[in-house]
């Protein structure tokens, strides 16, 4: 596993309580996490400073969904397009199943088991820099 590039990993959770337990898991294995509720903050996020990866819900209030953001970063961030990972509870919803084969970015089902989470984390955006 590569250590990852210094920066904080992005949120994208709009469930308290989901976002609460991803910080705290991520966090004690040495992340620096910055957690915003919407897409469009994410991307506002995205637009004014660097980050080591990005962990965003499928569905998200305000318009900006996780695949908007996904093409954003690939555009604008393409440096960060492989670094995306999504987390959604909606895979019986065919406009999300569209989106994650789309995107192909990988994903975890709601609910998850955090060993499984932080292992996809690992993979996808690299073991945290102690």
């Amino acid at each position: 596993m590569s250590a990852m590039k210094k920066g904080a990993v992005l949120v994208i959770e709009d469930e308290t309580s989901v976002l609460a337990f991803v910080r705290i898991a991520l966090e004690r294995k040495g992340y620096e996490v910055v957690g915003v509720p919407t897409g469009a903050l994410g991307l506002e996020m995205l637009a004014s400073r660097d980050f080591a990866g990005i962990i965003s819900d499928m569905r998200t209030p305000g318009g900006v969904n996780g695949d908007d953001v996904y093409y954003w970063v690939t555009r604008n961030r393409p440096e960060l397009a492989n670094r995306v990972l999504f987390v959604t509870g909606d895979t019986v919803n065919p406009q999300t199943v569209r989106a994650l084969r789309l995107t192909g970015a990988p994903y975890i089902e709601k609910p998850f088991r955090m060993g499984e989470f932080l292992d996809l984390v690992q993979k996808v955006i690299g073991t945290a820099n102690d």
